[in-house]
């Protein structure tokens, strides 16, 4: 019997020195890496074409009408809203800005024809297509991605126009952008 504990203590030492020293257990293990996940954000780049002034017109006499087209692109990577303001300044004080009407419809057949579906009707002075104040709003237009439209715009100055004889003014249309997703 002693000789079975003096076995049994001789492997306890044994098993123990060799854990101590290392040399007990293996394991394995292993990592790896993931890498390359890359993220980008979009854009929101809206454009007109022509991008400076598109609709003129000299010495308008009552009941003169002028008509042209402009092109909104929307050359971003997400889909837009957006709106149109207009700014018309008189440049003297016989107010033709308010005398003016406009007219904005879809293209439809062409601007010559002007079939498509009105967009705005009213004074030059107070043009506007939807509204500019973030979020989704009655009259805002919508654009995907990398795509566009065009707008006819018709300017009157009516038969039944009276005081803005040698009169001038000057229209600036605003167009503003935001993304739709993640903005109702």
């Amino acid at each position: 019997m002693i000789k079975r504990i003096l076995v049994s203590m001789i492997a306890i030492s044994t098993l123990a020195a060799c854990v101590s020293l290392g040399g007990g257990l293996s394991l394995f293990t292993q990592s790896v890496d993931n890498g390359g996940n890359a993220f980008t954000s979009g854009s929101v780049i809206i454009s007109t074409a022509p991008s400076s002034a598109f609709i003129t017109m000299s010495n308008m006499a009552p009941g003169d009408t002028v008509t042209d087209q402009l092109t909104i692109s929307n050359d971003g990577t997400l889909q837009l809203r957006y709106a149109m303001t207009t700014v018309a300044t008189n440049t003297d004080a016989k107010n033709l800005r308010d005398a003016l009407t406009l007219v904005i419809k879809e293209k439809g057949t062409d601007c010559a024809t002007f079939d498509g579906t009105t967009v705005y009707s009213g004074t030059l002075a107070d043009g506007a297509i939807g509204d500019p104040a973030t979020g989704g709003d009655v009259g805002d237009r919508v654009l995907d991605a990398s795509d566009s439209e065009d707008l006819c715009f018709k300017v009157t100055l009516p038969l039944n126009a009276t005081g803005p004889e040698a009169a001038a003014t000057t229209a600036t249309f605003t167009f503003a952008a935001e993304q739709t997703t993640n903005n109702p």
